[in-house]
């Protein structure tokens, strides 16, 4: 089995061979660092001290990066965040993604009929992206938007997707360190396997508010592609979740993911692999 987070062949190169660019890895791990700051920006030694890099170098690549529009920084020219390339380069990605637009008003129909809130997601690495949402009207969570990141493994979404990976790269896509973001998230790996097993059975995963208190969800892949890569899911608070509205939502859900795995391309690669292309 694959060592938790890491994957199965680490050897510095990509699959094809080519050998990674060093600064060009780098000037990546600085743009995802600041992404993931999200609204806190971060000062020079900051950066130097995440990146394990000299400042020197740091701050050269950020200079770089500044001049080209992919990092900003405050008046002071001390605190440093993402640019509007960034933003240039994101949209691009939903505007041309096949599946995105295949997707879309399925969910917004979806998120109709229920009126609750319908997401779709693709694993990156250990996590899960979220590349739409469509919010209920009764139920409005402004931490729902397109490009918002959460661990893979306390998302229904992403144990769709890890079920769908049981019998090979799992545990790549698992961290080492299952941190706990409310009572309820899994923390142990035999147990989340045992979690993710009863989901590959029972054909959808349930995320028993294991991101956020009071809200269950429930998560289907969609298999359009070998191993699933992207999956939608329904958010709904549990003071609604009768065993009669459940059984609906679960049904709705399953009659959506067979319409968009009917509509869409097959595609064999997983974009969610070095060397991939989706």
């Amino acid at each position: 089995m694959t060592t938790p987070g890491k994957p199965a062949a680490d050897t510095g190169r990509q699959s094809n061979g080519v050998r990674d660019v060093k600064s060009a890895a780098r000037a990546v791990e600085l743009l995802e660092l600041l992404a993931s700051r999200q609204n806190r920006p971060a000062r020079l030694r900051e950066l130097s001290e995440a990146l394990e890099a000299p400042r020197s170098s740091v701050y050269a690549l950020i200079r770089t990066l500044t001049n080209l529009g992919w990092v900003r920084t405050d008046p002071s020219g001390t605190q440093y965040s993402i640019g509007i390339r960034a933003l240039l380069a994101g949209t691009t990605y939903l505007d041309t993604d096949p599946y995105l637009r295949i997707v879309h008003p399925h969910i917004n129909d979806l998120s109709a009929e229920l009126d609750e809130t319908i997401h779709f997601g693709r694993i990156d690495r250990c996590d899960i992206v979220y590349l739409a949402t469509k919010e209920s009207s009764q139920y409005l969570r402004p931490f729902s938007r397109v490009g918002r990141r959460l661990p893979a493994f306390s998302t229904s979404m992403g144990k769709s997707l890890l079920a769908d990976r049981l019998d090979g790269d799992v545990m790549a896509h698992v961290p080492a360190e299952l941190t706990a973001l409310t009572p309820n998230t899994i923390t142990d790996h035999d147990a989340l396997l045992a979690d993710l097993a009863a989901t590959a059975e029972r054909g959808y995963a349930v995320d028993n508010e294991e991101n956020y208190d009071g809200v269950r969800c429930f998560g289907f892949a969609l298999r359009y592609a070998s191993p699933a890569t992207d999956a939608i899911s329904c958010s709904v608070p549990v003071d609604r979740l009768a065993e009669e509205r459940t059984a609906e939502i679960i049904a709705a859900m399953q009659r959506t993911r067979l319409a968009i795995e009917r509509m869409a391309p097959v595609d064999l690669t997983d974009p969610s692999e070095p060397g991939s292309v989706s």
